[in-house]
Protein backbone atom coordinates (compact mmCIF):
# COMPACT_ATOMS: atom_id res chain seq x y z
CA UNK A 1 0.00 0.00 0.00
CA UNK A 2 1.16 3.75 -0.99
CA UNK A 3 2.58 5.72 2.30
CA UNK A 4 -0.63 7.75 3.85
CA UNK A 5 1.35 10.93 3.02
CA UNK A 6 -1.67 13.35 3.60
CA UNK A 7 -2.00 16.83 3.60
CA UNK A 8 -0.82 19.18 6.39
CA UNK A 9 -3.82 19.57 9.14
CA UNK A 10 -3.37 22.80 9.81
CA UNK A 11 -1.81 24.39 6.47
CA UNK A 12 1.25 25.26 5.13
CA UNK A 13 2.80 28.13 3.08
CA UNK A 14 4.39 26.44 0.37
CA UNK A 15 3.37 27.61 -3.23
CA UNK A 16 2.08 24.58 -5.18
CA UNK A 17 -0.56 23.77 -7.77
CA UNK A 18 -3.05 21.20 -6.55
CA UNK A 19 -5.65 20.02 -8.29
CA UNK A 20 -8.50 18.87 -5.74
CA UNK A 21 -10.92 16.10 -7.24
CA UNK A 22 -13.46 15.23 -4.01
CA UNK A 23 -16.12 12.52 -3.78
CA UNK A 24 -17.44 9.56 -1.83
CA UNK A 25 -14.92 7.23 -3.58
CA UNK A 26 -17.78 4.91 -2.57
CA UNK A 27 -15.30 2.77 -3.81
CA UNK A 28 -12.48 4.52 -5.37
CA UNK A 29 -11.75 2.72 -8.41
CA UNK A 30 -9.15 3.41 -11.55
CA UNK A 31 -10.95 6.04 -13.20
CA UNK A 32 -11.00 8.52 -10.46
CA UNK A 33 -6.96 7.63 -10.84
CA UNK A 34 -7.02 8.35 -14.44
CA UNK A 35 -9.08 11.52 -13.94
CA UNK A 36 -6.59 12.51 -11.62
CA UNK A 37 -3.44 11.74 -13.88
CA UNK A 38 -4.78 13.65 -17.05
CA UNK A 39 -5.86 16.69 -15.08
CA UNK A 40 -2.16 17.11 -13.38
CA UNK A 41 -0.71 16.97 -16.20
CA UNK A 42 -2.54 18.76 -18.43
CA UNK A 43 -2.62 21.75 -16.79
CA UNK A 44 0.80 20.98 -14.62
CA UNK A 45 -0.35 20.48 -11.08
CA UNK A 46 2.38 19.38 -8.07
CA UNK A 47 -0.37 17.09 -6.72
CA UNK A 48 -3.61 16.16 -7.03
CA UNK A 49 -6.18 15.54 -4.17
CA UNK A 50 -8.38 13.08 -3.53
CA UNK A 51 -10.48 14.22 -1.04
CA UNK A 52 -12.92 11.56 0.20
CA UNK A 53 -15.66 13.30 1.65
CA UNK A 54 -17.71 12.39 4.99
CA UNK A 55 -20.76 12.88 3.38
CA UNK A 56 -21.96 14.47 -0.06
CA UNK A 57 -25.03 16.73 0.51
CA UNK A 58 -26.66 15.25 -2.93
CA UNK A 59 -25.92 11.45 -2.12
CA UNK A 60 -28.22 9.34 -0.66
CA UNK A 61 -26.68 7.44 3.07
CA UNK A 62 -27.87 4.47 2.27
CA UNK A 63 -25.29 1.85 0.81
CA UNK A 64 -22.52 4.64 1.50
CA UNK A 65 -19.11 2.76 3.17
CA UNK A 66 -17.66 4.27 6.30
CA UNK A 67 -15.40 7.01 5.48
CA UNK A 68 -12.37 4.92 6.77
CA UNK A 69 -13.37 2.42 4.33
CA UNK A 70 -13.56 4.81 1.48
CA UNK A 71 -10.48 6.44 2.40
CA UNK A 72 -8.67 3.29 2.28
CA UNK A 73 -9.61 2.51 -1.41
CA UNK A 74 -8.26 5.92 -1.75
CA UNK A 75 -5.36 5.29 -0.86
CA UNK A 76 -4.86 1.82 -2.62
CA UNK A 77 -4.94 4.19 -5.92
CA UNK A 78 -3.04 6.95 -4.92
CA UNK A 79 0.82 6.99 -4.96
CA UNK A 80 1.05 9.37 -1.99
CA UNK A 81 3.20 11.52 -3.53
CA UNK A 82 2.08 13.21 -7.08
CA UNK A 83 -1.84 11.73 -6.41
CA UNK A 84 -2.43 12.22 -2.27
CA UNK A 85 -6.10 10.62 -0.70
CA UNK A 86 -6.98 12.62 2.21
CA UNK A 87 -10.44 12.98 4.24
CA UNK A 88 -9.40 16.75 5.17
CA UNK A 89 -12.80 17.70 4.52
CA UNK A 90 -13.64 15.87 8.22
CA UNK A 91 -10.86 17.81 9.88
CA UNK A 92 -11.66 21.07 8.24
CA UNK A 93 -15.89 20.14 9.39
CA UNK A 94 -16.61 21.17 5.69
CA UNK A 95 -19.37 19.00 3.44
CA UNK A 96 -19.81 21.91 1.07
CA UNK A 97 -17.36 22.40 -1.42
CA UNK A 98 -18.05 26.47 -1.37
CA UNK A 99 -17.21 26.30 2.47
CA UNK A 100 -14.06 23.63 1.66
CA UNK A 101 -12.45 25.81 -0.79
CA UNK A 102 -12.43 29.22 2.07
CA UNK A 103 -11.39 27.28 4.59
CA UNK A 104 -8.46 25.68 2.12
CA UNK A 105 -7.56 29.61 0.66
CA UNK A 106 -6.96 30.23 4.71
CA UNK A 107 -4.69 27.22 5.73
CA UNK A 108 -2.62 26.91 2.18
CA UNK A 109 -2.82 30.98 1.95
CA UNK A 110 0.25 30.46 -1.43
CA UNK A 111 -1.56 26.91 -2.68
CA UNK A 112 -3.22 27.69 -6.60
CA UNK A 113 -6.15 25.22 -6.37
CA UNK A 114 -7.80 24.04 -9.23
CA UNK A 115 -11.22 22.31 -8.98
CA UNK A 116 -11.50 18.44 -11.01
CA UNK A 117 -15.00 17.54 -11.43
CA UNK A 118 -16.42 14.75 -14.33
CA UNK A 119 -18.75 15.96 -16.87
CA UNK A 120 -21.52 14.87 -15.04
CA UNK A 121 -20.79 17.15 -12.13
CA UNK A 122 -20.34 19.95 -14.34
CA UNK A 123 -24.18 19.06 -14.79
CA UNK A 124 -25.28 19.05 -11.48
CA UNK A 125 -22.72 22.28 -10.20
CA UNK A 126 -26.22 24.56 -10.39
CA UNK A 127 -27.61 22.53 -7.51
CA UNK A 128 -24.14 23.25 -5.24
CA UNK A 129 -24.72 25.79 -2.59
CA UNK A 130 -22.82 28.90 -3.94
CA UNK A 131 -21.89 27.32 -6.83
CA UNK A 132 -21.25 30.46 -8.34
CA UNK A 133 -19.03 31.54 -5.90
CA UNK A 134 -16.70 28.77 -6.78
CA UNK A 135 -17.34 29.60 -10.14
CA UNK A 136 -15.91 32.89 -9.51
CA UNK A 137 -13.25 31.97 -7.23
CA UNK A 138 -11.56 28.52 -8.10
CA UNK A 139 -10.32 27.50 -11.44
CA UNK A 140 -12.58 24.47 -12.44
CA UNK A 141 -11.18 21.43 -14.76
CA UNK A 142 -13.48 19.13 -16.60
CA UNK A 143 -12.70 15.49 -17.41
CA UNK A 144 -14.93 13.90 -20.07
CA UNK A 145 -17.38 10.70 -18.42
CA UNK A 146 -18.95 8.39 -20.62
CA UNK A 147 -22.87 9.77 -21.62
CA UNK A 148 -22.10 13.09 -20.03
CA UNK A 149 -19.69 14.92 -21.61
CA UNK A 150 -22.18 16.66 -24.72
CA UNK A 151 -24.69 16.83 -21.87
CA UNK A 152 -22.33 19.18 -19.48
CA UNK A 153 -21.21 21.31 -22.64
CA UNK A 154 -24.82 22.01 -23.45
CA UNK A 155 -25.95 22.34 -20.19
CA UNK A 156 -26.66 25.32 -17.93
CA UNK A 157 -22.93 26.09 -15.79
CA UNK A 158 -21.32 25.60 -19.67
CA UNK A 159 -24.03 27.85 -20.76
CA UNK A 160 -23.75 30.55 -18.01
CA UNK A 161 -19.53 30.54 -18.06
CA UNK A 162 -19.21 30.52 -21.41
CA UNK A 163 -17.14 33.64 -21.54
CA UNK A 164 -14.83 32.23 -19.24
CA UNK A 165 -13.84 29.12 -20.26
CA UNK A 166 -10.06 28.80 -21.59
CA UNK A 167 -7.58 26.09 -23.18
CA UNK A 168 -6.07 23.37 -20.38
CA UNK A 169 -2.71 25.61 -21.02
CA UNK A 170 -4.22 28.72 -19.78
CA UNK A 171 -6.04 28.00 -17.18
CA UNK A 172 -3.73 29.05 -14.42
CA UNK A 173 -0.98 31.19 -16.23
CA UNK A 174 -3.85 33.91 -16.31
CA UNK A 175 -4.80 35.86 -13.63
CA UNK A 176 -8.18 35.02 -12.21
CA UNK A 177 -9.95 39.01 -11.68
CA UNK A 178 -12.64 39.31 -12.48
CA UNK A 179 -13.35 35.63 -12.71
CA UNK A 180 -11.91 31.86 -12.38
CA UNK A 181 -11.55 29.93 -15.85
CA UNK A 182 -12.98 26.54 -16.54
CA UNK A 183 -11.67 24.10 -18.95
CA UNK A 184 -12.42 20.91 -20.49
CA UNK A 185 -9.68 18.39 -20.45
CA UNK A 186 -8.82 16.56 -23.79
CA UNK A 187 -8.99 12.90 -22.39
CA UNK A 188 -10.00 9.88 -23.56
CA UNK A 189 -13.53 8.68 -21.08
CA UNK A 190 -13.04 5.87 -18.90
CA UNK A 191 -15.47 3.42 -17.85
CA UNK A 192 -15.03 2.81 -14.44
CA UNK A 193 -17.97 3.72 -12.60
CA UNK A 194 -18.24 3.16 -8.59
CA UNK A 195 -22.03 2.45 -9.02
CA UNK A 196 -21.21 -0.33 -11.42
CA UNK A 197 -18.32 -1.87 -9.12
CA UNK A 198 -21.06 -2.00 -5.92
CA UNK A 199 -23.55 -3.68 -7.97
CA UNK A 200 -20.99 -6.45 -9.33
CA UNK A 201 -20.27 -6.91 -5.55
CA UNK A 202 -23.77 -7.25 -4.59
CA UNK A 203 -24.69 -9.69 -7.36
CA UNK A 204 -21.24 -11.69 -6.35
CA UNK A 205 -22.85 -11.39 -2.76
CA UNK A 206 -25.95 -13.17 -4.21
CA UNK A 207 -25.19 -15.86 -6.13
CA UNK A 208 -22.75 -17.04 -3.26
CA UNK A 209 -25.41 -17.27 -0.91
CA UNK A 210 -27.54 -19.16 -3.48
CA UNK A 211 -25.02 -21.47 -3.81
CA UNK A 212 -24.54 -21.87 0.34
CA UNK A 213 -21.70 -23.29 2.08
Amino acid sequence: MPRAVTPARFGDSRARRIGLLGGSFNPAHAGHRHVADMARRALRLDEVWLMVSPGNPLKPVAGMAPLADRLASARRIADGRRVVATDIERDLGTRFTADTLRMLRRRFPRARFVLVIGADNLVQLPRWRRWREIARDTAIAVLPRPGWTRKALAGRAAHVLARNRRAPGALLTESFAPHAPWCLVPAREHAASATAIRAARAEQHDQGERRGP
